[in-house]
């Protein structure tokens, strides 16, 4: 095969050949293509650029060793986002483990009746600014922030979510609206002084 040959194959014609052959030029051609992305999404979970960068290349190797598991049921892409921020989230999951022990609430033991409907929290979602939204986004558990950066960011839709993540898609809408109504409350209860009330 041609090197432009190889440069005009879909991503999924891609990982077929890469599956078949382990061939690691090919996989090359898929790194070019998306190691920008997937170092701006590591960006966002990151402490600075160097360690974006070795969140990066952990991503491509797992992906590389991986790839044979992607089944082809969504894009490429999705199925790489839904990768890389779940790489991310385990990443800072770990290392906060390490920091400090952890107390959080089982999601088991939320009573689904009682959360509030009276809020239309996407209005309100979408009207805040950029800037507060960016450090209260720091203050939700990384598996809300991954979630709403796939869906928000990332324009991903309820059915790519679904795939991406392996579960139905009323867990994906119950998780996002959980996610939307946790960071509205942070973003609601942020101070000026960046802390959350």
């Amino acid at each position: 095969m041609t090197t432009d040959a190889v440069h005009t194959l879909t991503d999924e014609a891609l990982v077929e050949a890469i599956v078949k052959t382990n061939n690691t030029l090919l996989f090359e051609v898929l790194y070019d293509r998306y190691a920008t992305m997937v170092y701006n999404k590591c960006y966002g979970f990151a402490n600075g650029v160097d360690e974006a960068k070795d969140l990066t290349q952990d991503v491509f190797l797992r992906v590389f060793v991986k790839l044979a598991s992607f089944k082809g049921k969504s894009k490429f892409s999705t199925w790489l986002y839904a990768f890389t921020y779940n790489h991310c989230v385990n990443y800072v999951t770990r290392n906060t483990a390490k920091k400090i022990e952890k107390k959080s609430v089982s999601s088991d033991s939320v009573d689904i009746q009682n959360i509030g409907e009276n809020i239309d929290s996407t209005r309100e979602f979408e009207s805040m600014r950029v800037e507060k939204l960016k450090k209260v986004m720091e203050l939700i558990s990384p598996d809300e922030k991954m979630i709403l950066l796939l869906k928000y960011q990332d324009n991903l839709s309820i059915r790519e979510l679904s795939e991406a993540m392996d579960i139905g898609e009323s867990a994906v809408k119950m998780r996002l609206k959980r996610a939307k109504e946790k960071l509205v409350q942070k973003y609601n209860n942020y101070t000026k002084d960046g802390k959350s009330i």
